[in-house]
């Protein structure tokens, strides 16, 4: 589980200016397969970005190398300056991770589960209380605090995962093909309540997925395949760079051309 030993604080006004996340030039392998490859983008405070690749594109990997999973040896990645190599006990206070697989104990409460992870961050339980009990009624689970996470739903338990994953005041929250497996009304649940959080906390947000419809009109996009970033830019901007009206054929024919390049002639 993603903690840091140092108690939990927004970085400080003189800090916005620094990029919530900067990835720069980060390449990483798994023996003789390259699973990320130079790959570059930065994030300003109230960003909404999504990090948009089919599985196996590399956005698990990135998220693990950001989060200190994984140990980044080629380039650099900070949270708000702090690298995460180099200084991460600031980098991880920083953070909100919703991960691709659950990570919810579902022997224990709900709340328990959020006690938990507010300890790791440091937080006394007194502090944590009313952060506890304000993340659980934004997304309307307070009346069921005492309710054990096996007696949850699917979408039900993403929602304890978001609402944990805010507990410490994250600035930066990155959040891992977190609408797989659910259906509608619990995906649109979770991307607007996480754009919302965005505006009003200027949060900066990295959501990964593979669903293309998630990104919406005025959204920035990432396109990120076979370890590389094809795109970086606003929905409309990469529309026009692609010469198509939608999304999802701008979408298939950067992978497409992606995936000649690498064909040999």
């Amino acid at each position: 589980m993603l903690s840091a030993a140092v108690s939990p604080s927004a970085p400080q006004a003189s800090s916005l200016a620094v990029p919530a996340l900067s990835v720069e030039d980060v390449s990483h392998a798994f023996g003789a397969r390259q699973a990320l490859d130079k790959v570059a983008f930065a994030l300003a405070p109230g960003d909404f970005t999504v990090l948009l690749g089919l599985n196996g594109a590399g956005k698990t990997t990135l998220f693990s190398l950001a989060t200190g999973l994984y140990h980044c040896r080629r380039g650099r990645i900070a949270v708000f300056g702090h690298d995460i190599v180099t200084d991460p006990s600031p980098a991880l206070a920083s953070i909100g991770v919703v991960f691709q697989q659950p990570t919810l104990d579902l022997d224990l409460t709900i709340e328990q589960n959020l006690y938990y992870h507010a300890s790791l961050h440091g937080m006394a339980r007194s502090a944590a209380a009313p952060r506890i009990a304000a993340e659980l009624e934004r997304v309307g689970l307070a009346a069921r605090r005492r309710d054990r996470i096996r007696q949850l739903s699917g979408g039900q338990r993403r929602r304890v995962e978001l609402a944990r994953a805010l507990v410490h005041g994250p600035a930066l929250l990155l959040l891992d093909e977190p609408t797989v497996g659910l259906d509608m009304e619990s995906r649109a649940f979770l991307l607007d309540h996480v754009r919302r959080l965005c505006a009003e906390r200027r949060l900066a947000v990295l959501w990964a997925t593979h669903l293309i419809d998630e990104a919406g009109p005025d959204a920035r996009a990432i396109v990120l395949h076979g370890g590389r970033v094809l795109a970086d830019g606003a929905v409309p901007q990469i529309l026009r760079d692609a010469g198509t009206t939608t999304l999802k054929a701008a979408f298939e024919r950067l992978v497409a051309g992606a995936s000649s390049m690498g064909k040999p002639s």
